[in-house]
């Protein structure tokens, strides 16, 4: 089943799309006394709520309708730094790892955990915004985002996948010189509109979490391309490695990791700008696609 959020008749609209992408039906019409946003709604099916099968032809969808699936989590995205191998190994060597001072130390030991602001979040085919003093070195980064459906505490390995709802697509990107600078993560990618997600989620029943395809592509060249397989820290030990800190909650959302690839792992180093194309694809999810475009301080003073 995929969940989307829509805009119809100008508001967000929660809605089930068919398989092909193409035609939807809004939640309200698929059961009664559902919650209207989407995170209450994970918890309530989660719970034992149901919807209906689809009646009819369906809406038609437009892509450009889409908004973000979820995009109001019940708080910040969790995140996790170097989670393939190859790409460890990249960003190791790239000078921008704060976190490693040699090759021998390249491959974490244990996840590392991060989190992104909501308000971080866009659209599957929003503008990614450069903010003058913010936009030198910004680089994408593909993931395969997590729901988690039913929440709990302290949740074994063997448990987890019973907690989650299901996946959708995350682009992480990332101000590199920020990363650098702060010697931390939150500010170079906490940046109000670097967390473009969709185009759905789509129920954990449909696919394999270890059998997905990661990829990346700038301007329409191909930049990324890994598989789930490939995790160093797959999602049964995420998940069990958060739980075991605080209780995961209906509608929280844990990115996986990026695969080799990525900007900085290029001689020199290959940064977005004005007017670039980034398209982030995983396979049974779908394709975001999002543009790089200047805003100016007026246009963001304005959104605040």
């Amino acid at each position: 089943m995929k969940l989307a959020m829509v805009r119809r008749s100008g508001s967000p609209c929660l809605a089930r799309v068919d398989q092909s992408g193409t035609r939807f039906w809004p939640v309200a019409e698929l059961g009664s006394g559902l919650p209207p946003d989407m995170a209450g709604l994970i918890a309530a099916l989660s719970a034992g709520a149901t919807l209906a099968e689809p009646a009819g032809e369906g809406t038609p969808l437009e892509p450009a309708d889409l908004l973000a699936p979820l995009p109001n989590p019940p708080r910040n995205i969790f995140c996790v730094g170097k989670n393939y191998f190859a790409h460890a190994k990249e960003f190791a060597g790239s000078g921008y790892d704060s976190s490693s001072t040699s090759a021998a130390d390249a491959i974490p030991k244990a996840p590392i955990i991060f989190t992104k602001p909501s308000t971080s979040i866009s659209g599957p085919w929003d503008d990614i915004p450069l903010v003058a003093g913010l936009d030198a070195e910004v680089d994408y980064e593909a993931e395969l985002a997590v729901v988690i459906g039913r929440g709990g505490r302290c949740i074994p390995k063997a448990q987890a996948m019973e907690h989650v709802f299901g996946y959708t697509v995350v682009n992480d990107v990332t101000a590199r010189d920020l990363q650098g600078k702060h010697k931390q993560w939150l500010l170079g990618k906490g940046i109000d509109g670097f967390c473009p997600m969709g185009p759905w989620i789509v129920t954990a029943d449909e696919l394999s979490a270890s059998a997905m395809r990661v990829t990346c592509s700038v301007n329409g060249e191909k930049r990324q391309d890994a598989v789930t397989a490939d995790l160093i820290f797959d999602i049964p030990t995420l998940i069990e490695t958060i739980s075991l800190s605080m209780a995961l909650l209906p509608g929280d959302v844990i990115a996986t990791g990026t695969p080799e690839g990525v900007g900085i792992g290029f001689k020199p180093p290959r940064f977005l700008r004005h007017g670039d194309v980034v398209e982030c694809a995983i396979g049974g999810i779908g394709t975001i696609r999002n543009t790089l475009r200047q805003a100016s301080m007026a246009e963001l003073r304005g959104a605040a």
